[in-house]
């Protein structure tokens, strides 16, 4: 029963009601002969009218509860239209057969069709041709399987470029259970089609970059690997010539042998660094640990490098805790370490000092500071200079040599050793380089 005929149904028991009450009066005003056959009529008459005033009473209620209920459900199925038709997605429904008879906004701008033309359109005829036999078959089997998800089909609308949509479908049943319907939800995913084949693209680029990095690595180990041997022969046959010539004091010859000494130990350094990059970027570099004395360490790499700070009249200071730090660490490593920063120390500070400082850290911890008054690196390149290969500028490269790769090294050694470095400079002022390292590494 509808509201417009609780509404008639309530003015009809209204003027019975009106009706039964002039009636009750009238009866009361006649003389009867039986007064007592008209009193129960009247009391009888009374007791009806009550009931029906209670009728009305909870036809009133229900008509106003009935009247919620309504416009609940008109505002639910507004909502719901308006989750319709401004969803992000293309929603449609068709018959079973795929005949389209409702559709929202956006599935008709994705169609390229106004609504009103797209409803009874076979769906299939926005099914590119190639696939719409394929779209068919799935078609005729949705009633069975009840809901289908990422479909992927190429649609297209008028005057358009086929798009891949992914479509999800799902039956409308009716009380009995049979399929009435479907509700078609459209997504066009052609952007993200296109971001996974570029995705694609650049895996297989940076697989292809891999093993190329692999190849070049491989073929570095080798070749660095083979070309030690032949120089470490180079530099004991010209020491030992060198040697001679100086005994002899042949100064032509032992200054050509001093260039062939210098410039293969140049040559062996580089190759020394280029072994030990193949290793860290292969992951086999690996620590032989045993317990030694740092500041001994220390001391000793000082006195290597002193001749170097003699020539540039440096003054080479070293601040230690204690004479013996005991420690547990990769010796040659940490010697490998130290070089590099302290070389790197005098060679880029032209006068003034080199200063290298042991500190104490709390939870097992040392720091070593290696401090410079030399000419300093630019805000803008500090965060590079542990990169491969680089260098502040090609002029520094020419007045001081060197390849670039020593605090690369220096840091993949650090970090190898649980530790961190870190470089606070100024231009001009000098650089100080910071080590982090734990006392005993645990293997």
């Amino acid at each position: 029963m509808t509201i417009h005929e609780e509404d008639f149904f309530y003015s009809r028991v209204k003027a019975v009601e009106t009706h039964t009450i002039e009636l009750y009066q009238r009866m009361r005003e006649i003389p009867w002969k039986q007064p007592q056959i008209v009193i129960n009529c009247l009391e009888e008459l009374q007791i009806a009218l009550e009931e029906l005033r209670i009728a009305e009473e909870e036809l009133r209620q229900q008509n106003e509860e009935l009247l919620i209920t309504q416009q609940r459900a008109e505002s639910e199925q507004k909502r719901y239209q308006e989750l319709f038709e401004f969803a992000p997605d293309g929603y449609l429904v068709t018959d079973c057969s795929g005949n389209i008879q409702e559709a929202n906004r956006v599935a008709a701008r994705l169609l390229n069709i106004r609504r009103q033309h797209l409803i009874r359109k076979p769906l299939v005829s926005f099914v590119v041709e190639e696939q719409r036999r394929s779209f068919r078959q799935l078609l005729n089997q949705i009633p069975t399987m009840h809901r289908v998800q990422d479909w992927e089909v190429q649609l297209c609308g008028r005057e358009d470029q086929p798009f891949i949509a992914a479509l999800t479908v799902e039956t409308v049943q009716d009380q009995q259970e049979q399929t009435i319907g479907l509700r078609w939800l459209v997504r066009d995913i052609s952007a993200r089609k296109q971001t996974e084949e570029c995705l694609r693209q650049v895996q297989l680029q940076n697989l292809e970059l891999q093993e190329a990095d692999r190849l070049k690595n491989q073929f570095l180990a080798m070749v660095s690997h083979e070309l030690r041997t032949p120089m470490n022969a180079i530099l004991g046959f010209s020491e030992v010539l060198l040697r001679r010539f100086h005994h002899q004091q042949d100064l032509q010859y032992a200054g050509m042998l001093e260039r062939i000494f210098r410039n293969g130990k140049h040559l062996l350094t580089l190759i020394e660094d280029l072994l030990d990059v193949s290793k860290i970027q292969a992951e086999q570099l690996e620590l032989h640990l045993e317990p030694f004395n740092l500041a001994e360490l220390i001391a000793s790499t000082i006195d290597d490098l002193r001749s170097l700070a003699d020539q540039k009249a440096l003054a080479l200071q070293l601040c230690l805790p204690d004479s013996e730090i005991a420690v547990v660490n990769d010796r040659l490593r940490m010697q490998q370490v130290l070089i590099n920063l302290l070389s790197n120390a005098i060679k880029f500070t032209p006068a003034g000092s080199v200063k290298i400082e042991v500190l104490e850290l709390p939870e097992g911890r040392l720091a070593i500071a290696v401090s410079d008054t030399g000419i300093g690196i630019a805000s803008t390149n500090q965060s590079q200079i542990f990169q491969k290969f680089w260098q502040v500028n090609q002029s520094t490269t020419r007045q001081h040599g060197g390849t670039g790769l020593g605090l690369a090294i220096s840091k993949a050694l650090i970090e190898l050793m649980q530790g961190s470095i870190s470089v606070e400079s100024q231009l001009g002022e000098g650089t100080t380089f910071r080590i982090e390292i734990p006392r005993c590494i645990k293997r």
